[in-house]
């Protein structure tokens, strides 16, 4: 993915899911860059309960997280990407605003993680495409890499099950648009 090794070349963790889409890749990332997490029911149910703690001592009261989160940090003709900076193991995921590509790409330390999610949609013939998915992730410091690593630990399966739930999600809606 050349635009995530443009954007977090190095990084701590990673987790990569691709489909194949009946579409164009043009649609197939107009689609990625239009979804929304909470427009899945089971998606917004794990959002929701992975909140519960954060919600229940008032630690978070900020909308459930979604791709609105995301700061968009670039987009080419067959790829897309979106970034956060923070410390994800915390109630409130410790978020920090970033504004823009060039201040993501300023983030060079302290107790917080950069996540990097991808897109790239590969065209295989005239009508179908591969649309791939990844997610970077580098911890800034010792101590964000020590608290992050069980919470990756923790959520992978369940990051990899929302995953592989949204490229569904994005087959549906190219497909049953054309």
């Amino acid at each position: 993915m050349k635009i995530l090794d443009s954007l977090l070349p190095r990084f701590d963790f990673s987790e990569r899911h691709a489909i194949i889409i009946r579409g164009q890749a043009s649609d197939s990332l107009n689609a990625a860059e239009a979804y929304r997490l909470q427009d899945d029911p089971f998606v917004r149910w794990v959002i929701r309960l992975r909140e519960l703690p954060g919600r229940a001592l008032n630690r978070l009261t900020a909308p459930p997280l979604d791709r609105d989160n995301f700061t968009p940090l670039g987009r080419t003709e067959h790829a897309l990407a979106f970034g956060l900076v923070g410390a994800f193991w915390r109630a409130d995921y410790g978020l920090r605003t970033i504004p823009s590509p060039d201040a993501f790409m300023a983030v060079q330390q302290g107790d917080l993680c950069k996540l990097a999610l991808g897109f790239t949609a590969i065209p295989l013939d005239e009508t179908t495409c591969r649309l791939t998915t990844e997610t970077r992730v580098l911890c800034l410091s010792d101590e964000a890499r020590r608290r992050f690593t069980p919470y990756w630990f923790l959520i992978r399966p369940v990051s990899g099950l929302l995953r592989r739930r949204m490229l569904r999600g994005i087959r549906r809606t190219v497909e049953n648009a054309s």
